[in-house]
């Protein structure tokens, strides 16, 4: 059995695996990643890239349809979902060379087999040397000063209507189809469900999105989940919320399934399971070492990833904190960073943006009115509507719902949160995080001239508008 010896070994090579390795580089350590399967992880090969491939070939197939809205006729309108698969493949394929390219670029060692921690031995005083395991029978030892597990996460199921990539899909399935079906139940109105709602809808596919929770979108403000409800209900999507399901409430056959819910029942050709995700943290030898789990079942960590066992850290959906892979890479950077003594900063989750890729597209960062109450903090809410932006009207048309709402803390006149739906606002949180991360003042993103025409300008307009300032609503 050979042996290597690392500053560093990372459990797992997604996202936040292979950017915790490029930063230990940068640091000048000795680092390998472990992963039994490619690199990039659930982000690049089953969930960020592959999905929002195929939510932009949703998104021009709706434009063309509705093209006539900005004067535009388009005759014979068609879409080719093998083709639409073809070329989100290209993207993935692309993307995944230049991560195994950083590596070499790096000097990062990656082992394609199965890590395991071991335990305390005779040739080891401390839990944390890896076992990696290969196919062929044949192992080696890693030996290192410390371990990162980065082992992400898998989808979760119900106990009574498992997973069998068949009729019952998991996002990873959806992700492999060859044909679409002509329906579909999406089990659960989380942010994974409704992308795949507004995916779906707008391919053709009758889409019923059922929810256990008295209403959708339960992380988000209840005006944006309100809101996007009724974009995608206007689009054909059926709602059922506050359903709880249960074994006597599901009834299948060889090609459909059938939903018994409180008001009526649906009948459809597939099943897409989106309650959530489960951390892949069984048989990777955490019952070798120290680390203890929170009550959900992630692995146990301090504002620097770090767990009960000083040398050994975690990071990415293995902690349950925010399933997002940048959250995941700003927590990996922290890790190493402190591992080796680094400058490191703590995570800030109320600092990390938070998005939905549908249509409209959702973001927010920071606390919503509702969380801020629950907290008893003194808040004072501003909204603008997109209407009130030439760009926005532009982009979506006179009947366009969507806002910018931002939160501010009356005691320490500070903002604490944005919540915002409309046209691109996935790309305009990244400016509300720069000003987060700058401790930056509403007067500050008021007074910062911003291009004419833009959508951007509804952030200069907000923050004038809680200075009383305002000028266009």
């Amino acid at each position: 059995m050979a042996e290597q010896q690392y500053d560093l070994v990372i459990l797992g090579g997604g996202t936040a695996g292979y950017v915790a390795a490029i930063r230990a580089s940068q640091l000048g350590k000795k680092v390998a990643i472990v992963e039994r399967g490619r690199l990039g992880g659930t982000c690049l090969h089953k969930g960020c890239i592959p999905t929002k491939s195929l939510l932009k070939s949703a998104e021009i197939l709706r434009i063309a349809k509705n093209s006539k809205d900005f004067g535009v006729h388009v005759s014979d309108i068609g879409f080719d979902f093998s083709q639409m698969q073809a070329r989100k493949t290209e993207i993935v394929n692309q993307m995944y060379q230049g991560v195994q390219g950083l590596m070499k670029q790096h000097r990062i060692d990656v082992y394609n087999g199965t890590g395991r921690i071991l335990g305390t031995s005779i040739f080891s005083p401390q839990s944390g040397t890896i076992s990696v395991e290969y196919e062929d029978g044949e192992s080696e030892l890693l030996t290192n000063q410390h371990v990162l597990i980065t082992t992400g996460s898998k989808p979760s199921e119900l106990p009574f209507l498992t997973i069998d990539h068949q009729q019952v899909l998991s996002s990873d399935d959806i992700l492999s189809l060859n044909t679409l079906p002509q329906s579909i139940a999406i089990i659960g109105g989380g942010v994974i469900g409704l992308e795949f709602a507004s995916m779906l809808i707008d391919l053709g596919v009758e889409v019923s999105v059922i929810e256990s929770n008295k209403r959708i979108l339960n992380t988000e403000s209840q005006s944006i989940a309100r809101t996007l409800k009724k974009e995608l209900s206007a689009r054909g999507v059926k709602f059922y919320e506050n359903e709880t399901l249960s074994e006597q409430s599901v009834t299948r056959d060889a090609a459909s399934l059938t939903f018994k819910l409180s008001e009526q029942n649906i009948t459809v050709d597939l099943c897409l399971m989106a309650v959530g995700r489960t951390p892949n943290t069984h048989d990777i030898g955490l019952n070798n070492t120290n680390v203890q789990f929170t009550p959900q079942g992630h692995i146990e960590v301090n504002a620097y990833q770090q767990t009960k066992d000083p040398h050994i850290y975690a990071a990415g959906d293995c902690i349950g904190h925010l399933q997002l892979a940048h959250a995941g890479t700003t927590e990996a950077v922290a890790a190493v960073e402190h591992m080796f003594q680094a400058q490191p900063i703590a995570v800030d989750y109320t600092r990390i943006p938070r998005c939905i890729y549908t249509y409209p597209e959702v973001a927010s960062i920071g606390l919503d009115k509702a969380t801020a109450d629950a907290q008893s903090i003194d808040t004072t809410t501003y909204k603008v509507p997109f209407k009130a932006m030439g760009k926005a009207l532009i982009e979506a048309g006179p009947s366009q719902r969507g806002f910018c709402e931002i939160i501010i803390d009356q005691q320490k006149d500070e903002v604490i949160g944005f919540n915002m739906i409309g046209p691109h606002v996935t790309e305009l949180i990244n400016e509300v995080a720069l000003l987060q991360f700058m401790n930056g003042s509403t007067l500050e993103l008021g007074r910062t001239t911003h291009a004419h025409p833009s959508i951007s300008e509804m952030l200069m307009e907000i923050g004038l508008k809680v200075e009383q300032r305002a000028i266009h609503v």
